[in-house]
């Protein structure tokens, strides 16, 4: 079963003292399947999860559901959200994954910002299947008219963001949820390993 986005509070969990912490964001333009990938890693992992899409204001989404794009004035804000729920959720043992868009370089440097050892999972795929996904979503302010103003402002993470993972949106959800996960798992592990005690 899917795991349930949660509110973005500390949570405490004395059976997490001895794992290594886990800080990840699931990044890409709408349509993408960011919360799906969220949910399913969140579960593989055994961490909450947040979909970024609950921080916005009510006037970003408003904005949205009109068709109109976001300006860097209205994102900030919301990153700065994200952010502090990274850093509240990875305050206590465990972690937490993230949905959230990131599309730009300074977007994700500004979440890095906020936590340590922040891992990405970038989800990219054909702008026609994502059109296509999109336009057979219900029940989501985001229209399908906005993703063409999404992928004009994605920036790809590239070889010099070792931290971001990609993964192909053609590909079945368990295999992205398994891969992406056995990867993180990998990394936060080495880091557990190297960190003082």
């Amino acid at each position: 079963m899917a795991a349930s986005p949660r509110a973005c509070s500390t949570v405490s969990d004395s059976a997490q003292q001895q794992r290594p912490r886990l800080a990840v964001v699931v990044m890409g333009v709408s349509g993408t399947g960011k919360s799906s990938v969220a949910s399913g890693l969140a579960g593989l992992l055994g961490v909450p999860w947040v979909d970024g899409d609950d921080l916005h204001v009510p006037e970003a989404v408003a904005r949205m559901r009109a068709g109109l794009p976001l300006a860097d004035d209205d994102r900030w804000p919301w990153l700065d959200r994200i952010g502090a729920c990274l850093t509240d959720r990875t305050a206590a043992p465990g972690g937490v994954v993230v949905a959230c868009s990131a599309l730009k370089r300074a977007y994700r440097d500004r979440l890095r910002g906020a936590v340590p050892d922040l891992g990405f999972v970038f989800l990219d795929g054909p702008p026609a299947l994502i059109r296509q996904r999109l336009e057979a979503r219900r029940n989501h302010y985001m229209p399908s008219t906005l993703l063409d103003s999404q992928l004009q402002t994605l920036e790809k993470p590239d070889a010099d963001e070792p931290d971001v993972l990609h993964a192909d949106i053609g590909a079945p959800l368990a295999l992205i949820v398994a891969s992406t996960g056995a990867q993180l798992l990998q990394r936060a592990n080495a880091a557990f390993m190297k960190a003082p005690a």
